[in-house]
């Protein structure tokens, strides 16, 4: 394309969102496109902007609010503006015809939310059809109108990743309800002696007080910290196509989850994971007891077929092939 694609949101975290904006800016980078990665408000020093400049990727930051963006936008000319989260998603589609300027929204939540959430996520369900709109996956595509493209997220899966892991049971993501650290902290309960550990932070950092695990808090970078798990634990109560999930098995370490989202459709249960019915923690503690008495055989078997799982399905370059080609149908030149 001519011009730059920005990678537009609003954040001041690193979560699932930001795993898949700093994957897909590589991505694209390699494909041979200019990306920058605009942040539309201010929040300070963003944990994100170490892994984006090792990436050779531009992160700037702009001052808020819709005439601002719109201002940008005339300025700098972008071929496209990708925008996943539901605050740039809406300012996004308002800002595109007055600009004017392609634009392509990713979805990504899978929760119905509460409160001004719940009404925000509602407005982006609904002005989805004014734009050309990704869903991450088929659960996530069906609530929305419009003709939604559906492009699962998606990982580099590393080379040379050991096969031998340790029995260390890891929560990754953010310590909000959605994602259910209590429940994980009661799984830590239940399973005396087992190594657990959370990484993330957020407002129900409180739910993990007193359980016995280690809680290590937010990470800008999951990469390094990996090779220390074995087993990623995700009792979710919504879920899209969680990141996590892809980072851990493209690295040979299974997932035990609620089988929520599109999580069904990656993990097959007893094969390349482990799988519990939607808020069953019986059914969880069951599945993550299960892996702890598998013999190391079996359990290389599991993190093998993880692995290869990502690999035919999930595979970044397949996927950058794909949003391409939606940017160029959206007008992008």
């Amino acid at each position: 394309m001519q011009g730059e694609i920005w990678q537009l949101l609003d954040s001041r975290s690193i979560g699932g969102i930001e795993s898949h904006v700093v994957t897909l800016a590589e991505g694209l980078v390699e494909a041979g496109e200019r990306v920058r990665v605009v942040l539309l408000d201010d929040h300070g020093p963003h944990p994100m902007a170490a892994a984006l400049r090792a990436r050779d990727v531009p992160l700037e930051t702009l001052d808020g609010g819709l005439p601002k963006l719109v201002r940008a936008l005339r300025r700098r000319r972008p071929a496209v503006v990708h925008t996943p989260g539901y605050k740039c998603n809406i300012l996004g589609r308002l800002a595109a015809p007055l600009a004017p300027c392609p634009v392509v929204a990713t979805m990504h939540s899978g929760e119905p939310g509460s409160g001004k959430l719940r009404l925000y996520l509602s407005v982006d369900r609904l002005s989805s059809a004014l734009a050309p709109t990704i869903a991450v996956s088929e659960p996530i595509a069906r609530t929305l109108p419009g003709r939604p493209v559906t492009v699962g997220n998606f990982v580099a899966v590393p080379d040379g990743v050991a096969t031998a892991r340790p029995e260390t049971i890891a929560f990754v993501g953010r310590l909000s309800h959605e994602k259910g650290p209590d429940l994980f902290a009661e799984l830590a309960r239940r399973i005396p002696g087992a190594a657990f550990v959370a990484y993330g932070d957020g407002p129900m950092r409180d739910a993990l007080a007193g359980a016995p695990l280690d809680a290590r808090g937010m990470v800008a970078d999951m990469a390094p910290h990996w090779p220390g798990v074995g087993l990623l634990c995700m009792p979710s109560r919504h879920e899209g196509l969680p990141m996590a999930a892809l980072e851990a098995m493209a690295r040979g370490i299974p997932v035990a989850a609620f089988a929520v989202g599109a999580l069904p459709d990656l993990i097959a249960d007893g094969d390349s994971g482990l799988l519990a019915a939607p808020g069953d923690v019986d059914g969880l503690e069951a599945a993550v007891r299960r892996w702890l008495e598998l013999d190391g055989t079996r359990k290389a078997a599991m993190a093998a077929a993880a692995r290869e799982v990502v690999r035919r399905r999930y595979d970044r370059r397949r996927a950058v092939r794909r949003i391409r080609a939606i940017y160029r149908r959206a007008g992008a030149a």
